[in-house]
């Protein structure tokens, strides 16, 4: 185990762990069972699988931009957690060699059938978890980007990213701001709000905990969500609300600044963020037991 440098009051490492649980208190499934969460990637790349090449997120390409100006062509870099490959492929043309690390067989299968189909042939895969895996050798650089939702020993993740990587370690987790109305809803009519409990300022935090000044950078990610009836526009720009009876209206009225209509469909436009932490691996202190 290794040491907090710095207090913060807080130890952000135990806090991270603390939210993992929902607002009730309660935690899912999918954060302790590995057969409930490898269920669920089997289904969801099954879909992913009938999109075609529109099945790389949106936003992705943005902050593909900011990871590759990261990378040199020569690295041989590992990608914690790639899902279903927002940045791997992109990557593994950039660079000399990527490693792919994830639990889940499904995941694994698809990006190995995916690289196969582009004409990858400087990828490999490991199948296992980030946190039990002892690497096969140092990388140039380890990069992840959000895949720490499962993770509860946040701190000997990023502990083994900044060891296992001999240039570069880079954490990466989209962001907020919540959907403007939410925030006008929570301070203008008190109503309580599932605000996000775990974010990157908590990574960045553990990270000046031990003693490794990350740099940050924030990428703009503006978006658009579009609604074909008003029925779906209300339902899923409610699902954040925690206040057991709230008034439609309410809803209706804080969401009037930031819907247009748009041929019969309702459109709402804001601006959500990515952040790469990222920084040049440095040696961690041995935590010291007074004796």
């Amino acid at each position: 185990m290794k040491q907090s440098v710095v207090s913060l009051g807080c130890n952000f490492a135990e806090l991270w762990q603390e939210n993992m649980k929902e607002w009730d208190g309660t935690i899912s499934n999918r954060m302790t069972d590995d057969g409930c969460e490898e269920a669920f990637w089997q289904s969801f790349l099954e879909k992913k699988k009938k999109q075609g090449e529109s099945y790389i997120n949106s936003y992705a390409p943005k902050i593909q931009q900011e990871l590759l100006a990261l990378l040199q062509p020569d690295d041989r870099v590992a990608e914690i957690g790639p899902g279903w490959g927002n940045y791997t492929f992109s990557t593994a043309k950039h660079v000399r060699h990527l490693t792919c690390i994830d639990s889940s067989k499904s995941v694994i299968t698809f990006l190995k059938e995916e690289g196969n189909r582009k004409q990858l042939n400087n990828m490999s895969f490991i199948h296992e978890k980030w946190e039990g895996l002892a690497p096969p050798q140092p990388y140039d650089v380890v990069f992840g980007i959000n895949c720490y939702y499962r993770v509860q020993d946040i701190q000997d993740a990023l502990i083994k990213m900044n060891n296992t990587a001999s240039r570069l370690a880079i954490a990466g987790m989209t962001s907020g701001p919540e959907k403007p109305h939410y925030l006008d809803l929570h301070h203008e009519k008190g109503y309580e709000i599932k605000f996000r409990r775990r974010d990157y300022i908590h990574l960045q935090n553990i990270l000046y905990q031990l003693g490794i000044m990350a740099n940050c950078k924030i990428i703009e990610l503006p978006t658009t969500a579009i609604y074909d009836t008003y029925e779906e526009l209300i339902k899923a720009n409610s699902s954040k609300i925690l206040t057991n009876h709230y008034s439609t209206k309410d809803i209706e009225q804080a969401l009037t600044p930031y819907v247009t209509q748009n041929e019969g469909k309702y459109e709402y436009s804001y601006t959500f963020h990515a952040v790469l932490l990222y920084w040049k691996p440095v040696k961690l202190f041995e935590e010291i037991v007074p004796s």
